[in-house]
């Protein structure tokens, strides 16, 4: 099923690209579409992470809320909740249909995992917390509110670093 779904999404975006660049009179080679292709599918599995984490952020920032636990940093450490559990989920599906490897090309799965919780960690704990602080104490945005903002500038740091960084081949 997956794979189905990701072949459709393929074709798509190959009719959409070649409509694209015949109105701009350019040829749509094979690199070029594969190059986007990645992109694409980094960001569909992006929103579904994002998906993820925010369910798990928002249940978990109602359920502190709810019992009165950690009213002051409440939001921080479901932010933390939701981190460990997205990139976990990020990882596999990016390590699956994103960043596959060419043949004769070699990953450590522990490697590349552990380099994908230091790169969201920089962006998903360390700035998101940062951010989330400067949304929620200095500009008074909703808690609830505040992550959404924050993909502006995450996603496309994250796509960068995971590309170049946590998923390079060997």
């Amino acid at each position: 099923m997956g794979s189905k779904l990701w072949n459709i999404i393929e074709t798509i975006v190959r009719a959409v690209l070649q409509m694209l660049f015949k109105i701009v009179h350019k040829e749509l080679t094979e690199e070029v579409f594969t190059a986007f292709m990645q992109f694409v599918k980094f960001g569909i599995v992006g929103v579904s992470n994002t998906l993820i984490s925010y369910v798990l952020y928002a249940l978990s920032l109602l359920a502190f809320q709810k019992l009165g636990i950690l009213p002051r940093a409440d939001y921080l450490v479901a932010q933390v909740i939701a981190f460990v559990l997205s990139v976990l989920w990020s990882f596999y599906w990016n390590n699956k249909m994103v960043f596959v490897l060419k043949e004769g090309e070699k990953r450590s799965l522990w490697k590349a995992l552990i380099k994908t919780y230091i790169s969201y960690s920089f962006t998903g704990l360390f700035l998101n917390s940062i951010l989330l602080i400067l949304w929620v104490q200095v500009c008074h945005i909703s808690e609830f509110i505040a992550p959404i903002i924050n993909l502006l500038i995450s996603v496309p740091l994250n796509f960068l670093i995971n590309k170049f960084w946590a998923f390079r081949g060997k």
